[in-house]
């Protein structure tokens, strides 16, 4: 299964550490080998990569490995095959237009019998995971004309993610660049790092970094994966059918879907 790392910042902040992390999990010591991705929102732009060769020998992975693009939110995704074959058009994040912004979404998981709604915004490769996120745009861009608040943007996000969870596993991350939307159904973990900072340890890779070093006393930057990406660190795990609605780090809603159903 694929894995997805995101950041939700309040200041420009480059994701070189965690990425150098998530890297070696894309066929190195991970089976996360059939592609990958990353989205990084700067202003109204957005800087996207994508490889469909194994993450850990891509040359464009070591770029962005060492080249610090900072942003206030990022998705990135490693990916293991499961639906749809091996190529660039298959390759997570995928991005669109709604209301005059770029959006980016990253899945993890597969849905057995996905029937997506139908619209303007429809899959170019041929994975489940891209269904899901023109499904969703579809069902925002037919109920508003505009963006709506947050709150009532996160109610439509839930409310269309419910029938979604019978149908299998579904994690995914959601962003226009202003705020972040995360949905677990088996597996996410996040880390909120403020002040005071420390020194933070790679679980996967002898690399250490101390974020007191590169960062203010009024930074605040969460990170979200898969799985844990430190081991000095303590991160919190994701409830089954948590959401969250992150904005410059912080959690700005959240809730909880019936996965029973």
């Amino acid at each position: 299964m694929c894995e997805l790392l995101g950041m939700s910042a309040n200041v420009p902040t480059d994701i070189c550490f965690s990425f150098a992390g998530l890297m070696r999990r894309g066929g190195e010591i991970g089976p996360h080998r059939d592609g990958w991705g990353v989205a990084f929102y700067e202003g109204k732009g957005l800087r996207c990569f994508h490889d469909a060769n194994p993450c850990h020998s891509s040359a464009i992975a070591r770029l962005i490995e060492q080249y610090p693009i900072k942003s206030e939110n990022v998705i990135c995704h490693i990916r293991q095959a499961n639906v749809g074959g091996v190529s660039l058009a298959n390759t997570h994040p995928f991005t669109r237009e709604l209301w005059s912004q770029y959006w980016a979404f990253a899945h993890n998981g597969q849905l057995t019998d996905f029937t997506p709604s139908t619209g303007p915004y429809t899959a170019v490769g041929d994975t489940d995971s891209e269904r899901v996120f023109c499904h969703l745009l579809n069902t925002l861009a037919s109920r508003y004309t505009a963006p709506p608040a947050l709150e009532a943007l996160t109610h439509t996000l839930s409310d269309c993610c419910t029938p979604l969870l019978k149908l299998g596993v579904c994690n995914l991350m959601l962003s226009n660049g202003d705020w972040l939307f995360t949905l677990c159904t088996s597996k996410l973990h996040w880390i909120t790092r403020r002040a005071p900072f420390g020194p933070a340890q790679l679980s996967d890779l002898e690399l250490e970094v101390d974020f007191k070093q590169h960062t203010t006393a009024n930074d605040v930057v969460t990170v979200i994966a898969t799985e844990p990406l430190t081991s000095n660190e303590h991160w919190q795990a994701y409830e089954p059918g948590e959401w969250m609605l992150w904005h410059k780090g912080e959690i700005v809603h959240r809730g909880v879907l019936p996965t029973g159903q």
